[in-house]
């Protein structure tokens, strides 16, 4: 019966891939982008030739805080383009005097409270992969990767770093953005005549969002679905060489009062490589690559009965990562730690060896992970992931662990419909039953209703050791339905209620968890959010579990508990220099109840620096003879933003939870475009004594070479 349940599903996501061949939304005239004959200086100033004869976009559509208007502040965008850049200039109009928020001058800003200017470039005009390049009315630049169609907010990656050129410029009654964009910094096919593109605009003054190419607002602003075409006058040429080396050097010095170790130095040297071999396919390259982590992880407090996951935050795992990290889902993932042939294909290949370290136990080993994805239908694709890790050592007892997997990702033309499908196997040397991980979702979404229904089945041997799964050997189904109203008010841009349902079980247990969660969200026109919700929680433990995480009695197993907890929310309007959010909830917690005030303060003084507070306080009470517990975790952050190129940011981080108190303080320096000077400073104390456990300096200089 499940296993008919989920071919049904994936049989109408199919049918709904078949069914959405068709353009969506306006057939809207494309810009066309007249090749350049001079010289383009990139101040801020459109005062070149070129400019005036470059077509000028027609005009925008209001995103938010509506979709059924023109915007009220237009923006105005060109193009034009050589043999080495495409140029981008946008002159974005204000209704009178007014001044501009920018939270800070670090590169890739981020935030619906940021002035800025956006530019998408759809490159291979398949409306599921795209270039973002971005600059706010200081001059601050942003540059990013669309994945997924864009159909959320998570599909935006920033992590992705390259060499462009910007300036922006503020003047009496609008702005002007200015972009000088290498063709080599992008991938496309020579003799390209089009692309897809959209150009969106954040104003914080009127609190409008604004898109060349109309979005609707139930959507992401990033959708790739709804973009327009740019057409080259003249097609595209080959953007020549394309070789970039990013060597680094490092070295640091760290101490261990806890196990009493001398001073330890450290120094290394190593580097990344990127060779365009083809137009549209790229080798990236490691030699000894930096593990050191100069942004360090933001502690939790840990009530989980399953292990946290922390993200990915080396930069070589980081760069182009989506077509592996996107196989799967968060709570399997096949590989944890992009590339295409043609408008169709994208393939990926990542081979890594490790070396043996002896006094640590651990063995050297190969790492392979080769992904190949095909765009089918309209925008769905199918892809395909082997992973291979395998050591040298011929007396291991389990030399290898493998994994081969098979993914089918929905993405409707019109964006309504969307989904999820895999099926991966793990093969280790035992090869045992049952070490498999199925996936199917489907989602419905549109202006008023969404709607979706998710089954996952992870067999017990199930084994990813290059991934990461939390627990194996349950089923689980998860039904959610919402709606939303959008009022004619001044005060409410939408407001509406979502109900989940989330059922996990196994053969050996049955029904080990059950959630149902009614929430209630508002949303206002200033951008502020209120939310309020209800959960029962059923919660079956077939191992014992200390629920306070503190090393007191545990909870035995066999045991089931069903509780009842209440949340309110509320976040300020964020484009205010002061903004807040605070939660608060009460209820059940096992066999006892649990109370937890937790959210955070901002003081944002201009775009020089931000002070803020985090924290995060529960409230254990169990029976006796079960631990009580008052948890905090509490964090103060200084970040300065001096220039557009030196920044310094200092946390304080203080857990009551494992005993420690956290201070960690970075310095950057962008010496050049992509080039980076860091000094970073941490150490960990005991908070009664004041007492150091450990702590480390490190120092840490990147160089981006363009050859």
């Amino acid at each position: 019966m499940k296993k008919n349940l989920f071919l049904l599903a994936l049989a109408i996501s199919l049918i709904l891939s078949l069914e959405s061949f068709g353009q969506n939304g306006l057939e809207l005239d494309p810009l066309i982008a007249k090749q350049a004959r001079g010289t383009i200086v990139i101040d801020g100033v459109l005062d070149e030739t070129d400019w005036d004869l470059a077509l000028p976009t027609d005009q925008f559509f209001q995103y938010y805080p509506a979709d059924t208007s023109m915007a009220e502040a237009q923006t105005q965008v060109r193009i034009t383009y050589d043999e080495n850049f495409i140029y981008v200039g946008a002159i974005m109009q204000n209704k009178g005097p007014r001044s501009y928020v920018s939270t800070s001058l670090r590169r890739d800003f981020r935030g619906e409270q940021n002035d800025g200017f956006t530019v998408t470039f759809d490159t291979f005009l398949d409306r599921t992969n795209a270039y973002q390049f971005g600059v706010n009315p200081y001059g601050v630049q942003r540059e990013g990767l669309v994945a997924n169609g864009g159909l959320g907010s998570g599909d935006l990656s920033l992590a992705w770093d390259n060499v462009w050129f910007a300036e922006a410029k503020i003047y009496d009654g609008y702005w002007i953005a200015e972009m000088a964009i290498p063709l080599k910094t992008l991938r496309f096919t020579e003799g390209s005549t089009k692309w897809n593109a959209n150009f969106y605009r954040i104003d914080s003054e009127y609190n409008e969002r604004s898109t060349w190419a109309p979005i609707p607002k139930n959507y992401s602003m990033i959708a790739l679905a709804f973009a327009r075409e740019i057409v080259w006058e003249v097609p595209l040429g080959s953007p020549g060489s394309n070789i970039a080396v990013i060597p680094f050097v490092a070295g640091g010095i760290n101490k261990n009062h806890l196990e009493g170790t001398e001073t330890e130095h450290n120094f290394s040297v190593g580097g990344d490589a990127k060779v365009a071999i083809g137009p549209a396919l790229n080798l990236d390259l490691t030699f000894n690559p930096d593990f050191s982590q100069v942004e360090v992880d933001q502690q939790v407090t840990n009530l989980d009965r399953f292990e946290i996951f922390f993200p990915e935050r080396r930069q070589f795992f980081l760069e182009n990562a989506d077509l592996f990290s996107d196989f799967g889902m968060q709570r399997a993932r096949p590989f944890f730690s992009r590339r295409k042939i043609d408008n169709n294909w994208r393939v990926g290949l990542l081979n890594m060896q490790t070396d043996k370290i002896p006094e640590s136990g651990v063995e050297s080993k190969n790492y392979t992970v080769a992904a190949v994805q095909r765009k089918i239908f309209g925008r769905s694709n199918i892809g395909m992931i082997v992973v291979n890790q395998e050591s040298f050592d011929l007396k291991a007892t389990n030399s290898y662990n493998r994994l081969v997997g098979l993914d089918y990702n929905l993405a409707s033309s019109d964006n309504k419909w969307s989904g999820k499908f895999f099926f991966h196997k793990s093969i280790e040397h035992e090869n045992p039953d049952k070490s498999f991980a199925a996936h199917g979702r489907l989602l419905y979404d549109d202006l008023n209703w969404t709607a979706s229904f998710t089954y996952t089945k992870i067999g017990e041997n199930y084994n990813p050791e290059v991934g990461y799964t939390p627990r194996t050997n349950y089923s689980q189904a998860s039904p959610r339905i919402g709606y939303q109203w959008f009022p004619q008010s001044n005060l409410v841009n939408r407001h509406g209620p979502t109900l989940d349902l989330d059922f996990i079980w196994n053969q050996e247990y049955g029904m080990t968890d059950q959630d149902l969660s009614l929430r209630y969200e508002v949303r206002f026109q200033s951008l502020a959010n209120l939310s309020v919700s209800a959960k029962q929680t059923y919660t079956y433990l077939f191992s014992s579990f200390d629920p306070t995480n503190t090393g007191g009695e545990q909870l035995a197993a066999n045991t089931d508990y069903r509780n009842w907890n209440y949340e309110i929310g509320f976040r300020s309007n964020l484009r205010l220099p002061f903004s807040y959010n605070i939660n608060a909830s009460t209820g059940d917690y096992f066999n006892g109840t649990r109370d937890n005030l937790r959210g955070s303060i901002n003081w944002r003084f201009g775009y020089s620096g931000t002070i803020s507070l985090d924290a995060n306080y529960n409230k254990l009470r169990l029976p006796e003879p079960y631990n009580d517990a008052d948890l905090f975790l509490i964090g103060p952050k200084f970040d300065f933003t001096f220039s557009r190129s030196v920044f310094w940011t200092t946390f304080v981080q203080y857990n009551n939870q494992i005993d420690n108190v956290n201070i960690n303080t970075r310095f950057q320096w962008r010496y050049r475009p992509v080039s980076d000077l860091f000094i970073v400073y941490t150490d960990n104390y005991f908070p009664d004594q004041w007492m150091s456990k450990n702590r480390a300096l490190v120092l840490k200089m990147t160089y981006w070479l363009n050859m």
